[in-house]
């Protein structure tokens, strides 16, 4: 299978495009940087802003020329903010609908005429959005948006057979929460590893009657 992974560069982007390649898939690795450590034989491709629609576009076009074609998209790029309503500013709201939203849209519309039929989109939303608790609702709206965008989706390419599904997470247990959470448990976080097996699943042909669905990966593991 051939596979473009975005938001390649993070801890769960990491995890994924190791869990692609371990399988034996053809993966292309949209980073936002250059990084001559990345792994081998994993196509990498930097584009700095795939907010903007050109640089989807171009991200996209040189990830499928790579590959010779593609047949999944995982969208992994994101941001998060907990802020409380009274406390958050139009830019907060707009900078997470750009990052979680746009992003998706841009890329999503970037591939679709390129994607082969009977193909796999996967997204990333948050358990945390449904429902939204205190801090969360800027985040939580965008995310919200990722779903709504994942159903439509499912229902306008079921045509070609391409499925579009959501993974859910909570809280991932990265280097970077450990460090902004000291006081927590990381034990009943969810690993990247296991997250990247979802997202691996989801785009076989064991998961062939998913569709539309947001899927929740919360479990400590």
């Amino acid at each position: 299978m051939r596979v473009i992974v975005t938001g390649a560069a993070g801890v769960l982007g990491s995890a994924v495009v190791d869990a692609f390649a371990a399988r034996g898939d053809s993966v292309a690795a949209l980073v936002r940087l250059a990084n001559p450590a990345a792994r081998a034989g994993v196509r990498h491709i930097v584009s700095s802003d795939l907010a903007k629609p050109a640089a989807a576009v171009a991200a996209v076009g040189e990830a499928v020329g790579a590959l010779g074609g593609v047949e999944a998209l995982v969208h992994l790029v994101g941001a998060f903010a907990w802020v409380p309503v009274e406390q958050s500013s139009l830019d907060t709201w707009r900078d997470l609908y750009t990052t979680n939203v746009e992003t998706t849209l841009n890329v999503v519309r970037a591939c679709l005429p390129l994607i082969a039929d009977q193909g796999n989109i996967v997204c990333i939303g948050a358990a945390s959005a449904q429902p939204a608790a205190a801090g969360m609702a800027p985040y939580a709206a965008a995310k919200s948006g990722v779903a709504r965008l994942v159903e439509a989706l499912s229902a306008e390419l079921r045509p070609r057979g391409i499925r579009v599904n959501a993974v859910l997470p909570a809280i991932i247990d990265t280097p970077r929460n450990r460090a902004d959470m000291p006081q927590a448990n990381p034990k009943d976080w969810t690993s990247p590893a296991a997250i990247a097996e979802v997202i691996l699943f989801l785009t076989d042909e064991r998961a062939r009657a998913i569709n539309g669905a947001s899927i929740p990966v919360t479990n400590n593991a």
